[in-house]
């Protein structure tokens, strides 16, 4: 099977997915298609695989690319030393990861100086041949004599490292040799890391055990390499990197030296003691510690992949959240002795207005801050208040709701995740965005926005910072940003992006569409007016035809020359979607028509899909998307996600008593429950066990960020302001 025949086959096997779906899908990858694209209007080609899938399958053929080129660089290397031999072509042939074929390489690399490659150097091989062959009946110390430098070969040009003095030293610069080669045995290290995985622990113990710290569970701790899950692998690296904790593997090192014994010792011979000192000192010195860094960098491998998949999963609601729209929203961002900043913005997102009010401590100016902010609130007529997450949350919640209880209009308040506010308050876009107001009052702006909007503003500040996740600054952050980037895309998409009021840092991730071009479309529009039609994009500088073909579907004209621009069918459809209309008596101008479009919808869902696609000459699955997309154009598919809670009056941590019933919203998910939001100051755990009564393998698997849910208060820790919630005792 040839090289790119066998990728196919692994992936379609490992994800579970049809060979011709993978092959067809590396097709269009290695074409220049973008993911978000080949996932939306390419599902005929791939059979309908998800973005996740898609992106899934990207990753493992990068992956199995880099794996085949590797081991194609090892073959040659071995082949141009005059050492490959059929075993080790097939070897690297079934070779399944880097690190596998990593071992096949290393007898063969080229060594920095070591005791081995020192005894070599002096000669020792063909006794360290003598040794492991066990076959010679001269005592071992008069062979070794023979390889002692004699004194007439020695002079003052000679290095020291050129002269075997002893017969000891003879004899061990041949173990040493024999250790090495037992080190690089690839079989050895393969069956060793199995026996490893299969009956090791990993083990922790304090360095400090009278400290209490956040570590305190794994002081004495120890469990099966191979049950351990990932959060808990990413909390031990950690207290280790802080030096609360020493680490360290267990095996069954009995098991392990029996093993390489059998397989080298032959019988009872005058080497055999020699021959065990040599496989002890191989294990201790060489094999022992670079497998457990192995083991231990795998487990973190896997480990951050789980955490940078939780991110991922936690991400796409948040950025998904729906929209506050229509609404003139107060952006609060708490704050002690500096003051809380303000910001109003109308409900096209547009700053109105900024303060500051000082409510909280030092200067505890309540009566001061309610007369600003209420003023603001007539003037501009404010619906709702959006306070921030962050320092001083709860004390100025407990201010809004005993300010609101004072008004006469009605308005509400939402706490929002002001995760990432600060570095977007200082950034460069936000400078550019503001440039004549203060760093500070940024923040509260962002606040505010992130209630009417949570995808626009959530896009201009680095996916890592949004805050939701387990350990998100300790893992490859390569990889994370290449995972957010991915469902940052996705989420966009997955709306569609109003290309006459996008920024450029929401245009830059629609599928096809670089920062530069971002850049060049705001500039087009800025010195040629709004666009009045996709095709129009051909006009701005660096979108040429291939761009243009990935990044249409997901732009939106509203008002602008064709109806179907509000929706995303792809120009390549438009054809398509006419005739449909036509074929139930109707124009895409009817589309804009309220009257007309309740028919039309009615009309849609008689369409035979089977009968329909055959007719118009198009694929089902495709033209399931077209009937979608006209039954509802320009509907925001956000509109259908959990709606913010909104709130007006504040619930203190002493108002909690177990078995109350609660409704509040997920703030994170993590291997071990979620967090939810119920109003008092800190977010209260469902454990995993108590998110159904259902067995659940994964929390992503039942709740996701941004869902609203009923939960039960089961456990109150007053001293450590903690709360246990319960949803399956709640339902």
């Amino acid at each position: 099977m040839e090289p790119q025949e066998k990728i196919a086959y692994t992936i379609a096997q490992e994800l579970n997915i049809k060979l011709v779906q993978v092959v067809k899908t590396i097709e269009l990858i290695d074409d220049g298609n973008t993911i978000p694209f080949i996932a939306r209007y390419r599902k005929e080609v791939t059979g309908g695989l998800s973005d996740e899938t898609l992106r899934e399958l990207g990753e493992r053929l990068t992956y199995l690319r880099n794996l085949e080129e590797r081991k194609q660089e090892v073959k040659t290397a071995i082949e141009n030393q005059g050492k490959l031999t059929q075993e080790i072509t097939k070897a690297l042939e079934e070779a399944k990861t880097l690190a596998e074929v990593e071992d096949i390489y290393r007898p063969y690399k080229q060594k920095k100086k070591t005791r081995a490659t020192v005894a070599k150097a002096k000669g020792l091989e063909p006794l360290a041949n003598i040794i492991i062959e066990q076959k010679e009946q001269t005592a071992i110390e008069e062979i070794a004599q023979n390889y002692i430098t004699p004194p007439e070969k020695i002079d003052e040009n000679t290095a020291k490292e050129q002269i075997v003095a002893t017969v000891q030293e003879a004899i061990q610069g041949a173990k040493d040799i024999i250790a090495e080669n037992i080190s690089d045995e690839p079989e050895y290290r393969k069956q060793i890391k199995r026996k490893c995985y299969r009956d090791g622990f990993i083990v922790s113990k304090a360095t400090k055990p009278e400290e209490k710290t956040a570590y305190n569970m794994y002081y004495e701790f120890s469990e099966k390499i191979n049950q351990i899950p990932s959060h808990r692998i990413l909390a031990i690296n950690r207290g280790e990197k802080e030096e609360y904790l020493k680490v360290k593997l267990d095996k069954n090192e009995e098991d392990i030296l029996n093993y390489i014994k059998k397989d080298i010792i032959k019988g009872n011979t005058q080497f055999t003691n020699l021959l065990e000192e040599t496989i002890e000192d191989s294990w201790k010195r060489l094999i022992e510690p670079s497998i457990d860094r192995e083991i231990r960098s795998t487990l973190t491998e896997k480990a951050e992949d789980q955490a940078i998949k939780v991110f991922g999963k936690n991400a796409k609601p948040l950025l998904l959240a729906a929209p506050l729209k229509g609404y003139t929203v107060m952006g609060f961002d708490p704050a002690y002795r500096t003051g809380c900043k303000i910001a109003v913005i109308d409900e096209t997102g547009k700053l109105l207005d900024t303060t500051t009010v000082y409510p909280t401590e030092p200067q505890n100016d309540v009566e001061g801050a309610k007369k600003t902010l209420k003023a603001l609130i007539e003037k501009y007529k404010i619906n709702v208040i959006a306070i921030g997450n962050g320092t001083a949350s709860r004390e100025s919640e407990s201010f809004v709701s005993d300010m609101i209880k004072e008004i006469k209009q009605e308005v509400h308040y939402a706490i929002v995740s002001e995760a990432g506010a600060s570095v977007y308050s200082a950034s460069k876009l936000a400078t550019e965005e503001y440039p004549d107001i203060n760093v500070s009052l940024r923040g509260a702006i962002s606040i505010a926005r992130r209630l009417q909007d949570p995808l626009a503003e959530l896009v201009k500040i680095d996916p890592k910072a949004i805050g939701v996740g387990q350990y998100q600054h300790d893992v490859n952050q390569t990889k994370l940003t290449e995972s957010l980037t991915g469902v940052v895309e996705n989420a966009v998409n997955e709306v569609g992006v109003d290309v006459n009021t996008a920024t450029p840092s929401l245009l830059s991730y629609v599928s096809g569409i670089n920062k530069t071009i971002a850049n060049n479309i705001v500039k087009y529009r800025d010195e040629n007016g709004k666009l009045k039609e996709r095709k129009e994009l051909l006009k701005v500088a660096k979108l040429g035809k291939v761009a243009f073909e990935q990044c249409a579907g997901f732009i939106r004209i509203p008002g602008g020359k064709n109806p179907l621009e509000i929706t995303a069918v792809h120009p390549e459809s438009y054809d398509i979607a006419e005739n449909l209309l036509q074929k139930i008596g109707y124009t895409k101008q009817d589309l804009l028509e309220k009257e007309k479009l309740s028919q039309i919808k009615a009309k849609l869902t008689q369409i035979k899909i089977e009968e329909t696609a055959k007719e118009l000459t198009v694929g089902e699955m495709t033209l399931k998307d077209i009937i979608d997309e006209l039954s509802k154009p320009g509907r925001d598919p956000r509109d259908e996600m959990p709606k913010q809670i909104l709130r007006a009056d504040v619930l203190k941590f002493e108002d909690l008593i177990e078995g109350m019933m609660l409704t509040g919203t997920v703030r994170n998910v993590t291997d071990f429950g979620a967090f939810v939001d119920i109003g008092v100051k800190h977010d209260g755990l469902v454990h995993i066990s108590q998110l159904s009564n259902s067995f659940v393998r994964n929390p992503s698997d039942v709740v996701a960020v941004g869902d609203i849910v009923k939960v039960k208060v089961i456990g109150i820790d007053k001293e450590r302001q903690k709360v246990q919630l319960s949803i399956k005792e709640a339902n």
